[in-house]
């Protein structure tokens, strides 16, 4: 299969380009830094005739809290979506697998031991103040249990970033709907070689190495509390948690990703811990917040691995130990 990876030669993208490499496909590298940007339909065109299907790994990342740079965010990631998909259209292409992410769930899968299931409302500016971070429910005010959040949960985007992202999704969606179209996404934090120093792209993973490789003690938002999912498992993907901007979020080896984007590009079209391992100082727990961002969220990968046949292989630990020894990018 020959396809066509956008911002192949970006953190995710270039990882990709490796295992659809290591699986004898051929990786066409489209991106941003070589002038080919996605925006513009003419710029893909002329390869779209010459590749079986596209996996839309281009985008603008981190967390878009606020508006100022709003713009930008539906530029690259709406409008160069759209672009891209019109293309693909025009050249009768009708295969993608796009990077999506679990931002747009939100604060998405708690529970309240009285009243079972709830979606707790968004952070009010009072609650950091008063030392409040746990969603509680809406009903009965009791702190909430989180659970594991599954593919088919409700989405609640809660940022820029996030609702720049579900946009994504959606534009996608419209394009598969046409006869013969066929578009997987969704995806959780990653970290490993190559991650650019000093982005919350991961999290808080980079951050934390940054700091850690100045001397500096990494920083924790909020109060630095995590609780474990009931059903967690070990493995660094769907069960590999860490306390981390305050609360717990799921920590998935760029391998593992790299090798689910290849998996849902060979399946059959169907519709519709850092401080330890690097040897550095404490965490320190700041008590501050991030009104945009959630408090917990872990991905149920029940789905993938049946559908597909994909299960995160590389284990938690080995994970953040690979990554807190590596270099980002950007380091000499």
């Amino acid at each position: 299969m020959r396809v066509l990876v956008t911002g192949g030669a970006a953190f995710i993208g270039s990882h990709v380009v490796e295992a659809l490499t290591a699986a004898g496909h051929e990786a066409v590298v489209s991106d941003l830094r070589d002038g080919l940007d996605v925006r513009r339909p003419q710029a893909v065109a002329s390869a779209l005739p010459y590749v079986d299907a596209v996996c839309h790994q281009a985008a603008m990342v981190e967390l878009g809290t606020g508006f100022g740079d709003a713009a930008d965010y539906v530029s690259h990631n709406d409008l160069g979506t759209a672009a891209l998909l019109t293309a693909m259209a025009d050249a009768g292409l009708r295969r993608l697998v796009l990077a999506g992410s679990m931002v747009v769930y939100g604060e998405a899968a708690y529970a309240c031991a009285e009243h079972g299931p709830v979606r707790p409302g968004p952070r009010s500016v009072a609650d950091p103040g008063a030392g409040r971070f746990e969603p509680r429910c809406p009903r009965c005010g009791e702190v909430l249990t989180p659970g594991l959040v599954g593919e088919d949960a409700s989405v609640d985007p809660r940022n820029v970033y996030a609702t720049a992202k579900l946009t994504q999704e959606h534009l996608a969606a419209a394009w598969a709907r046409s006869p013969g179209g066929s578009a997987v996404s969704r995806a959780t934090p990653t970290c490993t070689a190559r991650m650019p120093r000093d982005t919350p792209y991961a999290g808080v993973a980079s951050f934390f190495l940054s700091a850690l490789a100045r001397g500096e003690s990494p920083r924790v938002f909020e109060d630095g509390g995590g609780r474990r999912a009931a059903g967690g498992g070990r493995r660094a993907a769907g069960g590999g948690r860490r306390a981390a901007g305050g609360g717990r979020r799921d920590i998935v080896h760029i391998r593992d990703v790299a090798a689910a984007n290849v998996a849902a590009l060979e399946s059959e079209p169907q519709e519709g811990a850092s401080a330890a391992a690097y040897g550095g100082p404490a965490l320190v727990v700041t008590r501050e917040c991030r009104l945009g961002d959630v408090r917990h969220i872990t991905a149920d990968s029940s789905r993938l691995r049946a559908e597909l046949g994909w299960k995160a292989e590389v284990e938690c630990t080995e994970g953040m130990r690979e990554f807190a020894t590596s270099k980002l990018r950007g380091e000499q």
